[in-house]
Formats: C-alpha cells, structure tokens, sequence
C-alpha cells in the first residue's frame, strides 16, 4: 500500500496574509487567523498556505528577502489588540487612506505600527502577569531573540548593512558588543516586546484556525539575506566569496544570481547545525506543515564567485549532494510535517531522494507533461502536492488565453478539460475555470493548494520573477475579512470548492 502524507487528503488555498484586508480593511493581521479559516472552512478547505512570515530585510516587500530565519514580521501586528494602544489622530488619518489602496503600501503600515508598537513598550508596565509572560518568552526563544533583538537596534541607529558597521562591531568583538548591549538595553527590550507581541497574536490565531479544522502550511526561505541576524551572528558559517543562484535553463540563459550568501554546509554539520536546528524547531512552532522554498539547494548550493569565475555546486558529488539534502530534510521533518518546492532545474536524483524519504514534491499542472503531452493526474504519487499555480506563475486565465494552439489540443485531451472543446475554447469562461479546478482536484496528490487568484479565475499574479516594483507581493482582496463570506463573488468561489472538495473526498 502506497505511503499517505499524514496531512491526509485535503485542499486548501494559497492566500497570503497580506492579500487579507482586516475587519476594517486593514493590511491582515496575525489576529486575522481565525477569520480566514472560517472562510476557508465555507470553502472545504483545510490547508491554509501563506508565503513566509519572516521580518523582511530593510526597504524590501518580498517575503523571501528574510532579516531574519525566525523573528515574525511586526507588519502584520494587529495594533487594536495591544492593550492600552492609543494611536495619534495623524495615525488615524493616514490608516483610513491606507485602507482605500487597492494594493498592499508596507512602508505606510509599517511606520505606523513600529512608531505605536514604541509608544506601547514605553508605557508597558515592568511587573504583573503580562510582564512575566514577556520575560517566559524570552527566555524561552533566547537563542535566537537575544542576537536578533541586539542586531536590529544597531541597524536601526546604524542604518546599513553590518558589513559596513565598524569593524569591532561588524567582527562581533566581546568588548564592542558589551558596550552596545549597554547603550541600546532598551532598544533591544523593545524588539522583543514586538516579537513577543507578535508571536502572542499569531498563536492566538493559529490555534483559532485550527480549532476550525484548518491547518496552517508556512513556507521556509531557502536562505535569509546577508544583511541577516542569522548571518551577522553565525559569519564563519557562510562564505562570502560567492553568491546563491541558480543555474542557466529555458527560461534564463544566464541563470540567476540572487545574491545571497552561500553556506558552509559541511561546517554546520560539524558544529552540530547551529542555524538548522533552531530554524527548523521554529518553524515547527509556528505551523502545522511547512512548505521548504527551493529544496534542489538543500542538496546542491549554486555559488556563483564574485570574482566572475567559474560557477559551482556544493557539495560537488552526487552521493554527498544526495547525503546531504537527506539529512537536511530529515532534521527539519522531526518535529513538523514538511512539504517540497522541487521545481525549476532539478536533478532526477533529488525527486527520487525526495520520494524514498517520502517528503511530498510540488506538481504543478501546467508543467506536468511530456513533451507536450499531459500526465494523467490521477497517477501522481499520493505523497505529493498539486498546485494550479505559485506564487511566481502566471493566473490560470492569463496561461490558458495564451496557450499555443497545439499545446491547448493537448490539454483538451485530459476528461474533464474535454468538453470545453468548441468555438470558445481558447476564451477563459466559468466553465473554463470550474474545468481546470476539477482536473486539479481530481489529482491523486493528498495535497491540494490552489492560489486564491485562480480559485476566483482573475488574471491577477502575486510576484512577476525578474521584475522589481509596486506590482509584486501587493496583491490584496477587494473584500473586507468579514465580506468573503457574504459578498456573492467569494461566497460563490466557496461553495463551488466545497462541492469539489465532497465530490473528490478531499473534506476534513
């Protein structure tokens, strides 16, 4: 009998917490966790995918450019559930402007709700139960929070990379650091009054969603940025000679050089993984599953020297690579169920390590063929995850209007695209939609997510790859929390997924 994830057979959907506009049409808030498991629950939907939490680095949107491996992102802080919080008339005005954007404007959310998270931490008193319940999370996360906390004071007064810090502070020497603590005592307590806070909220509103019988899929950047607490505390773990990137493929000749700093990952071995623990045990606090983002790099690096000089993958073997990647994954599965994005240019050794330690790769429909021919969707292995759609692809609308003809014959050979056939098969209708969704709930992959742009049919995209602006990761919903269960449009998205959840045993 074929191995079953132990998430069971379910569906779900892909909606980022930024997508949520609050009650109030507010930026989504971690307190907003238990409103959209209760639309997902109307939808028959018991996975909840989000993209990364992570605080993001300095001037940067994308969820993936992480400051952080394990501080949550202080954005998405609900401040009317900060006790005693009282914002100023100016802050008022400027969140009812907020509210009217159609996208998503961070740097407007985030200076309200740091410049307010400050005033509540300088009128915050310094004993009592809250008081004590600040100091149990501290001491609880001080492995991580201690170093964050301290990194984040001295960039905000700093206001660069730490790599451009003075070298005694940039080079962690104990006398500099002891001096620093002391200057910026309470700027760091007031970091961890916001991660505290924070984290407060968000278990708040992961256990009322899965009171409601969803489970909460986050999703682990591969790496964090090198202006990172992560990389300023652990240096002599990461190189700097070299940036992550991938390799050239169909789609990027050249490849792509995110740079990133690339890991000593025999040397985190040997050190007991210093990083990989605690970010893996994290992560496994704050979510039921975890999506692992770019999982070929676990196995094989892609360094691509500063010098310009030849590129290269580390480890170099494929026994060590495959040795390795093992072991990674193994380490993070011990305490949360992990989910695989295997996608791009992937060795066929790594889906077949993936299937041998039975960790679920991603099948997205679209790309699932060969040569152009479909696979048949009810022979996936069960230990995998279908997806319309990421994060980074296009909308199922846009894709399918411009499908080349030959390439649309061959979709319209799997059964339940079939009778879409006619005049307007090349035109994207409701019942183009209603076809595609079927197909994709047909699958016989235990998971199922499908991003909300597609389960509403809208030509919407949530990050253009290769692109940098406005137009990436500020998509946001036209309803209010509240409305997506009343307004016809979502109401009517819900009940078509609940009748397709029924029909293809994927309920709770």
């Amino acid at each position: 009998m074929e191995h079953r994830s132990p998430l069971g057979r379910r569906a779900g959907l892909l909606l980022p917490l930024s997508s949520v506009r609050g009650p109030r049409g507010d930026l989504g808030s971690y307190a907003d966790a238990g409103g959209v498991a209760h639309y997902l629950a109307s939808a028959g939907c018991t996975l909840w995918q989000l993209l990364p939490l992570n605080e993001v680095a300095p001037g940067q949107d994308s969820p993936y450019a992480a400051s952080s491996s394990n501080a949550l992102e202080p954005v998405y802080i609900d401040l009317d559930s900060i006790e005693g919080l009282t914002l100023e008339p100016a802050e008022h005005a400027r969140l009812d402007r907020l509210r009217e954007e159609k996208t998503v404007d961070f740097n407007g959310y985030r200076a309200i709700k740091l410049s307010a998270i400050a005033r509540a931490w300088k009128s915050f008193p310094r004993d009592g139960e809250r008081y004590a319940d600040l100091l149990r999370f501290r001491e609880e996360h001080r492995a991580w929070l201690e170093d964050y906390a301290f990194y984040r004071a001295i960039h905000d007064e700093r206001q660069k990379s730490w790599r451009d810090w003075e070298p005694a502070l940039r080079d962690r020497e104990p006398r500099a650091l002891a001096v620093a603590r002391e200057r910026l005592r309470d700027q760091v307590d007031q970091v961890v009054f916001s991660q505290w806070i924070a984290d407060q909220q968000w278990r708040e509103g992961r256990r009322a969603a899965n009171e409601q019988g969803v489970k909460v899929v986050g999703d682990l950047p591969f790496m964090v940025a090198e202006d990172s607490a992560d990389v300023w505390g652990l240096q002599q773990l990461f190189r700097f000679d070299a940036t992550v990137g991938v390799p050239p493929d169909a789609y990027s000749p050249d490849g792509q050089d995110w740079g990133l700093p690339v890991p000593r990952w025999k040397e985190m071995h040997d050190q007991g993984d210093p990083w990989l623990r605690p970010r893996a045990a994290r992560a496994a606090g704050l979510y039921d599953a975890f999506r692992v983002d770019h999982v070929v790099g676990l196995y094989r690096t892609y360094a691509r020297p500063v010098n310009k000089s030849a590129a290269f993958f580390t480890p170099a073997d494929e026994p060590s690579q495959r040795a390795q990647g093992e072991r990674i994954l193994e380490l993070m599965g011990e305490q949360a169920e992990v989910l695989a994005e295997d996608l791009g240019t992937v060795p066929d050794f790594v889906r077949a390590s993936l299937a041998r330690i039975k960790i679920p790769g991603t099948k997205v429909l679209r790309w699932e063929n060969d040569q152009g021919e479909p696979r048949d969707v009810t022979g996936f292995s069960t230990v995998s995850l279908a997806v319309t759609g990421t994060h980074d692809t296009e909308s199922l609308l846009t894709w399918w209007k411009e499908l080349a003809t030959w390439e649309r014959e061959q979709q319209l050979t799997q059964p339940p695209l079939a009778r879409l056939r006619g005049p307007s098969q090349t035109s994207f209708t409701p019942e183009t939609k209603r076809a595609l969704l079927e197909l994709a709930y047909q699958s016989a992959s235990d998971a199922l997510l499908i991003p909300i742009t597609d389960a509403l049919g809208w030509p919407d995209r949530m990050n253009t790859p290769g692109t940098v602006g406005q137009h990436n990761w500020t998509f946001r919903l036209p309803w209010k929390l509240g409305e997506l269960l009343t307004a016809a449009e979502p109401s009517a998205v819900a009940r078509e997924l609940a009748s397709l959840a029924e029909r293809h045993g994927r309920q709770r």
